[in-house]
């Protein structure tokens, strides 16, 4: 599978903002992939943001799942796992 991909210097847009701009093309045998994507520079610091808050959200949701109670905490009816 041969894998292309293309850089193009940001131009600017309205506002003065840099526009970013990638491209990809794939090919593996007869059949070929091509597309491309464009993102200002705040849609990316955007984009950012969101992603970190997703990773940061969901460390916070499993460290709190994965740690273990402290013993005689445990619910009058519940059970403790073996491990």
């Amino acid at each position: 599978m041969a894998h292309d991909s293309q850089r193009r210097q940001p131009a600017p847009c309205r506002g003065g903002s840099d526009v970013h701009t990638a491209a990809l093309r794939i090919r593996a045998g007869k059949v070929s992939l091509r597309a491309s994507a464009r993102i200002s520079t705040r849609g990316l610091l955007a984009v950012t943001g969101l992603v970190v808050g997703a990773l940061l959200s969901s460390a916070a949701i499993v460290a709190v799942a994965t740690c273990k109670l402290p013993q005689g905490t445990m619910p009058a009816r519940s059970r403790r796992s073996r491990g």
